[in-house]
């Protein structure tokens, strides 16, 4: 709504909005997920990362449990930054995500489709993925892309690379994949280098940022340890993202579920920012319930949409950018 002369003391909306929690419950549910990682804790795989957490102060023990000051948590938070440019391989195509706006991008990843030739289903080729990168190219509601499917046909050690070579050399957009490993994050990086003209350029102008996911509950695995470090190491971003599932992997109830959620991401947001301050962090979600009939996780479902907006509102809380992914 635009007024036709402003009025003191008028309190505008500022626009269209869903109001999920009040400040109160913000904070309830923020000291709730303090009180986990520092009475709790997670479980931390790398022996590398429980050192960084160790020297930092938190308290680690010999079965791989990390338990987490309140205070360190708190200062990795106010050391992310709360605005991120994405770059593009042309400027024209770079994205800022921060807490006020709203970009979209394609799920992924896909690991059947349907033969455009044969119509018969099979599993995905590096080809499928060449094809379906330029395709969301020329979308332009699609800001950044997501590989869209995996090069299945290709080694499996090898697919997360084999994936950045397809998505690469036939967008201009910004790319996000998950690398598998840290190794292979420098190795993705370096093709991303020459895709921006050097190594000198890619600190400000990165192509790619990484997807890594803890495992629920409560879990930093080796892999998701490597990504968050490597990433924060060389200045890429990296978007953490827990996959919880209410009445699985997480409490049943959708509260107990965000607290899980909120624990994880918080938990690889610290490592990142304990690696590096100022580490590039997306706040990112594909969070749901568990089909209890099947133990599936269900999508296009009001629980899904409900912690869909719970995740927002806790990222935009913290000034972070966030990831939601949907159905």
């Amino acid at each position: 709504m635009t007024l036709r002369k402003a009025s003191a003391g008028f309190k505008s909306s500022g626009g269209f909005s869903l109001n999920v929690f009040t400040p109160d419950e913000f904070d309830a549910v923020h000291r709730a997920t303090l009180e986990v990682l520092e009475e709790v804790g997670v479980f931390v795989q790398k022996e590398e990362a429980r050192q960084i957490f160790k020297e930092a102060g938190a308290r680690v023990y010999d079965d791989g449990l990390v338990k987490i000051p309140p205070y360190l948590v708190e200062e990795a938070i106010r050391s992310a930054p709360s605005s991120l440019t994405l770059a593009g391989r042309d400027k024209k195509r770079d994205v800022v995500v921060d807490g006020g706006r709203v970009n979209f991008t394609n799920f992924g990843e896909g690991i059947c489709i349907i033969d455009s030739d044969s119509g018969e289903l099979r599993s995905t080729a590096k080809n499928d993925l060449i094809v379906l990168t330029r395709l969301l190219d020329h979308l332009d509601i699609i800001s950044v892309i997501e590989r869209a499917v995996g090069s299945q046909d290709k080694p499996a050690p090898m697919q997360a690379i084999h994936n950045y070579e397809a998505m690469v050399n036939n967008t201009e957009k910004h790319c996000f994949l998950g690398p598998e490993n840290g190794h292979n994050v420098e190795i993705i990086l370096k093709m991303a280098a020459e895709a921006v003209g050097g190594p000198e350029a890619l600190p400000d102008r990165c192509p790619v940022s990484f997807i890594t996911c803890p495992v629920s509950p409560l879990r930093l695995v080796e892999d998701c340890c490597e990504i968050i470090m490597t990433a924060a190491r060389n200045n890429a971003a990296v978007c953490i993202l827990s996959m919880a599932m209410a009445g699985g992997s997480s409490p049943v109830n959708l509260a107990g579920t965000l607290v899980n959620h909120n624990s994880e991401i918080l938990a690889g947001l610290t490592l990142a920012q304990l690696t590096r301050r100022g580490a590039k962090v997306i706040y990112g979600s594909s969070s749901t319930a568990m089909y209890l009939r099947n133990a599936s996780a269900v999508v296009g479902t009001p629980e899904l949409g409900m912690i869909n907006a719970a995740v927002a509102a806790m990222a935009r809380y913290y000034l972070l950018p966030s990831w939601v992914a949907g159905g």
